[in-house]
């Protein structure tokens, strides 16, 4: 390890910078809070090792990844609350919906009860048909026979 800024050599540093970039590349890419604070102190340990420019150039990239990060994250803010709009939009499309076939179906179920008075009123009135039919038949056969038979005495007186 480095005892103080700009005591090592230039391969030591660069290893050094390789493993620390790496190190901090990994921990920024990790999703995980979980790990254990051994691997934070060793992190620490291998920025101290680092000169002050590949610092800088490590915190300009952490700092461009941080504001790619935030952009993103304002993008998926808005396409969030543009989805609970949409979801707010298709709740109230959908209540009015289940309104109109709410009266759909009460409005149906009244003409059902509808048909079946008319099916009723239709059955009663073709017995009755079918009744007064067959009394005016008898009626008529009736009334043939006795013209019949009123021509017969005609014929005959």
């Amino acid at each position: 390890m480095l005892a103080a800024w700009g005591d090592s050599t230039e391969e030591d540093e660069g290893i050094e910078e390789e493993d620390a970039a790496i190190a901090l590349m990994a921990k920024s890419d990790s999703d995980s809070d979980d790990e254990p604070l051994d691997s934070l102190a060793q992190l620490k340990d291998k920025l101290r090792g680092l000169s002050k420019a590949k610092l800088e150039e490590l915190l300009f990239t952490l700092m461009d990844e941080c504001d790619a990060i935030n952009s993103e994250n304002c993008m998926l803010n808005h396409a969030c609350s543009e989805l609970k709009k949409d979801i707010r939009e298709l709740e109230h499309e959908n209540q009015i919906l289940k309104s109109e076939k709410a009266k759909i179906d009460m409005s149906n179920l009244v003409l059902h009860e509808d048909l079946k008075k008319f099916k009723e009123t239709l059955s009663l009135k073709e017995e009755a048909f079918a009744a007064d039919f067959a009394k005016l038949e008898n009626e008529s056969l009736e009334l043939n026979q006795k013209v019949e038979s009123l021509l017969v005495e005609k014929k005959n007186a």
